[in-house]
């Protein structure tokens, strides 16, 4: 039997118009029977990646590249431009045999010059005579040749040296090297302690040098202080001084890192 068409319903009240009131159809069912939730919940964000901070440490024992030396000569004469001549003299003759080694010796310069009075003790203050002094640094590039320059260098009269002072150069490469190992080293560390969690790195948040203001790249101090040469007038007919067999001082360069890695978030098990 075919079903008569839908009329609206009519509502009637004393001294009122007529209206009309329309049904609202009922919503069509989703998909497997449910209902959409007619307030739906907002879509939730996504889960905060992790942080993983580490800090990575390099350390390198290396022979050194060059070697410092500081001879220190002096003067005495009871006039003050003789004091002045003879220490320019020997000034020279110092510089002389340290140039005579060629590109074997990196650097030298002449530096703390003075001529002063030295007064006579007691009431009176006479001037008793006249003192110079000089330094002359040198660096030596050529190591192999650092015991005999020494050994020459004792035989300048009235002179005194302090050294060898073992250093690598400023812009030697193992700087360098040793904080690259230290950066690996903190990568290598972070991806451990991710694959321990079960989780893995996805990105660098920072990277800066332990303690950010402080030098990553030190070399240790010299241990026991410098060695002191000293030397007196030495007549022509003495023989040629024996070379020192010096060992080098091997230079610790060491380096280090902080560094904070971004990760996945890791899925643990439920308790």
């Amino acid at each position: 039997m075919q079903s008569a068409p839908y009329e609206p319903a009519e509502v009637r009240s004393a001294g009122a118009t007529t209206q009309s009131v329309q049904s609202v159809p009922a919503p069509a069912p989703a998909v497997g029977g449910s209902l959409p939730d007619p307030m739906p919940r907002p879509r939730s964000e996504a889960r905060a990646a992790a942080v993983i901070s580490v800090r990575g440490e390099a350390t390198m024992l290396v022979d050194p590249e060059v070697a410092d030396l500081t001879v220190s000569v002096t003067a005495h004469a009871r006039d003050r431009r003789e004091a002045f001549e003879r220490l320019v003299k020997r000034n020279d003759e110092v510089l002389d045999l340290v140039r005579s080694y060629g590109d074997s010796v990196d650097r030298v310069e002449s530096t703390g010059l003075s001529v002063a009075p030295e007064m006579r003790r007691g009431k009176d203050e006479k001037i008793r005579s006249y003192a110079g002094t000089v330094r002359v640094r040198v660096t030596v590039a050529d190591l192999a040749i650092l015991g005999e320059l020494i050994a020459r260098l004792t035989e300048v009269e009235a002179s005194a040296l302090e050294g060898p002072f073992w250093r690598l150069r400023r812009s030697s490469p193992i700087y360098r090297e040793t904080r690259a190992r230290a950066v690996a080293e903190a990568v290598a560390r972070a991806r451990d302690y991710a694959e321990a969690l079960g989780s893995r790195i996805t990105g660098l948040i920072e990277l800066a040098d332990t303690g950010l203001s402080s030098r990553s790249v030190t070399q240790a101090p010299r241990p026991g202080g410098p060695v002191v040469y000293s030397a007196r007038a030495v007549g022509a007919a003495q023989p040629e001084p024996a070379a020192l067999d010096l060992e080098p001082q091997q230079q610790t360069v060491y380096a280090s890192v902080e560094a904070s890695f971004q990760a996945a978030q890791p899925e643990f098990p439920l308790l």
